[in-house]
């Protein structure tokens, strides 16, 4: 792993109903500078619950029980993420921190063009930008993310499912934040858009130099994209390590389980491992 960027150390959350439930359970993490981390396990296992809650945006009764998160800036700056008040947390994501939502496809404002809502980010976060160079840096977002800079006038029914995700990716990678959370983002689109959509990742990822965590329950695809993978399963990390030990020689029980459940395009049928 090269340097760390984001320091995750012995984090929990608990739903606060009766009776309360674990979501996550001290789990320690570290990501890399310019690495892919992919998180994957089955639907509940808490994978999304870690993410919302490393970025603070966990809503009740989700609360955080223990843990600490330290963001090592590229500044050389450690900042506590759960020291930040509330306008020291606006500010943080985004410019720092980013994230491509599970269902990000419909995300979009239905009655807002693309560029208006793009624009948004600008306005907001740079307040000392001028129209024209919030227009400027909307064109060059959505060329950047091969949309076209022309389509800043389209609305979001206007798009194909793939290019409102690369419009959802632009978003997120508008200020150039130094790690993108990425939560299904190939979900529902099909497989050739969902090649594309990788590939762009992969590209960005290198020319821009930000890290990536890669949250989904597609283990295959993970193994194709992440330097390194972190199997979750009821909460916990059962395991971590490349993508090529994964693959090669894994050695949690569950892990195995999931290279199982995949079946291979050739051969006879069966169980890809047992």
């Amino acid at each position: 792993m090269t340097d760390p960027l984001l320091s995750v150390r012995d984090f929990s959350v608990v739903y606060d109903v009766d009776p309360p439930v674990a979501a996550v359970k001290n789990v320690t993490l570290e990501i890399g500078r310019g690495e892919i981390v992919g998180l994957a396990g089955e639907s509940g296992c808490g994978k999304t619950t870690l993410a919302y809650g490393v970025q603070r945006l966990l809503k009740p009764p989700a609360v955080i029980t223990s843990g600490s998160v330290t963001f090592h800036d590229a500044s050389g700056e450690d900042v506590d993420v759960n020291a930040l008040d509330v306008e020291q947390m606006r500010r943080f994501r985004w410019d720092r921190i980013s994230m491509v939502f599970q269902g990000a496809m419909n995300a979009l404002n239905p009655v807002a063009t693309i560029g208006a809502q793009l624009d948004d980010v600008f306005r907001v976060h740079r307040p000392g930008m001028t129209r024209t160079e919030r227009r400027d840096a909307v064109v060059e977002l959505l060329e950047i993310v091969k949309v076209g800079g022309q389509r800043r006038r389209s609305y979001p029914h206007e798009l194909s499912g793939g290019m409102r995700q690369r419009v959802m990716i632009a978003m997120a990678l508008a200020l150039r934040p130094q790690l993108m959370v990425m939560d299904e983002p190939t979900t529902a689109l099909d497989v050739l858009v969902q090649r594309e959509i990788l590939s762009q990742i992969s590209q960005l990822r290198r020319e821009f130099g930000f890290s990536v965590v890669f949250i989904t329950h597609d283990l295959p695809l993970l193994l194709e994209i992440s330097d390194r993978i972190a199997i979750m399963r009821a909460g916990e990390i059962v395991e971590l390590a490349t993508a090529e030990q994964i693959w090669t020689d894994p050695q949690h029980e569950y892990t195995r389980t999931l290279l199982s459940s995949f079946p291979r395009l050739t051969g006879e049928r069966g169980m890809v491992r047992r």
